[in-house]
């Protein structure tokens, strides 16, 4: 599902990297030690202008050491069918984990605050070259977004950067240009990578941001190796029988952005909600954004075989795939979509509770991000239900409109009063 992003490779060598990246650095590390500078692979090139249609290439997976195992929480390997526990269960589980480690760690004096750097000789300027090349990437593809990073510190808005451009590369596997070639092996060698920056031991520059990243901040490698899931999961689904199916795979690919983001946005010091509460609003976010995607990528989607929709809705609703291939808007398929609409603005609505919870500096982009996904089902409605041939999109002027109006919400308090996010 969307997210564009670009090139990928199994191996890394002069004839593979892409010249429109401009260059690309490489690290190489050894006894867990942060950015002990082995060896600096540096190829110039011709770097294109920057544009809507412009992809940028950057992707390489290799990984000396076997692929790892799928992900061991409650939400991992294939789905069971005669599970008992549902798919929110599942997730919730997660959550509660995500939400003790956090406190654990916090408990432990290991605070949301940044922790010095080890500075080593040569390695501060490529680090900064590396974060900086992570804005580059999130300001072309997520404008908005990118705005209200500005209001944060800057140790925290370059912790969101590389979240942010590690999320999209992983998307970009199994959505880029070359997803045909992706197969289950390579998303092993991916998760092989991503386990070894966790340990500090990044393969390229935008590893090191993110291995960086990780370091400073308590953030857990678990919504990372859950990400990589649903992407395993694209390649061998087409189709969702229910939405208790779709929503896992909504966590996997959207709702651990937020459980990736929460420790380095921060909660605000004088919030009284829960640690939990805070993440569970953080993950409706995520859950509402993707279906926000999958309803306005309807007729996309279909042309590449692919139906993000519950079957059994679809056929309560007297409908059937041979429908959306046909895409044809009919009452039926409006009486249908009403419905998804009005699901995705549920967990919108649930989303908003925890964002007044976060860091001050940190509300901006969340809010920016959660007003902008809100208005494309607006103009999905717009479009009278038209999602098989018309993209439903928020115009510049609606986004730049959206912008104060993200500010002033960003500037409200945590609530002292009674709300279902507070501490009982």
């Amino acid at each position: 599902m969307p997210m564009t992003f670009s090139w990928v490779a199994t191996t890394l060598n002069t004839e593979t990297i892409p010249t429109n990246l401009g260059f690309v650095d490489s690290f190489r590390f050894k006894d867990s030690s942060r950015f002990v500078l082995g060896e600096r692979l540096r190829v110039f090139g011709h770097r294109t202008k920057k544009g809507r249609s412009q992809k940028v290439s950057w992707c390489s997976i290799s990984s000396p050491s076997s692929a790892s195992s799928l992900i061991t929480s409650p939400v991992t390997g294939e789905e069971e069918a005669a599970a008992p526990v549902s798919s929110e269960q599942r997730v919730n589980s997660v959550v509660l984990k995500q939400a003790a480690l956090v406190s654990e760690r916090l408990r432990s004096k290991a605070t949301l605050e940044v922790k010095p750097d080890i500075v080593i000789p040569g390695t501060l300027s490529l680090l900064s070259d590396a974060y900086d090349r992570c804005g580059e990437v999130c300001a072309e593809y997520a404008k908005t977004f990118y705005l209200g990073t500005l209001l944060m510190t800057p140790e925290r808005r370059r912790a969101i950067w590389a979240i942010y451009v590690w999320c999209r590369r992983t998307d970009e596997l199994v959505d880029g240009p070359n997803a045909s070639h992706i197969t289950p092996t390579a998303l092993d060698r991916w998760e092989s990578r991503l386990e070894e920056l966790f340990q500090g031991r990044p393969f390229d520059m935008y590893d090191a941001a993110l291995s960086d990243t990780v370091a400073k901040f308590p953030v857990d490698i678990q919504p990372f190796k859950d990400m990589i899931e649903g992407m395993r999961m694209d390649l061998r689904k087409s189709q969702y029988k229910n939405f208790d199916e779709l929503y896992l795979y909504c966590y996997y690919v959207a709702g651990t952005v937020g459980l990736m983001s929460v420790p380095v946005m921060g909660i605000a010091p004088d919030s009284q909600a829960t640690t939990e509460s805070v993440y569970n609003a953080a993950l409706a976010l995520g859950i509402a954004n993707q279906l926000t995607n999958i309803l306005r990528d309807v007729g996309e989607d279909a042309r590449r075989g692919r139906i993000y929709l519950p079957q059994d809705e679809l056929a309560q609703a007297g409908l059937s795939d041979d429908d959306i291939f046909a895409g044809k808007v009919t009452d039926k398929w409006r009486f249908f979509m009403k419905n998804q609409i009005r699901r995705a603005r549920m967990f919108f609505d649930q989303a908003e509770k925890g964002v007044t919870e976060l860091n001050a500096a940190s509300r901006w982009p969340v809010w920016a991000s959660l007003l902008l996904y809100r208005q494309i089902l607006d103009e999905i409605e717009a479009n009278d239900y038209n999602n098989f041939t018309r993209r439903a999109y928020v115009s510049k002027v609606k986004k730049l409109a959206s912008l104060p109006i993200a500010y002033t919400k960003s500037l409200i308090a945590p609530a002292r009063a009674s709300s279902p996010l507070i501490k009982a």
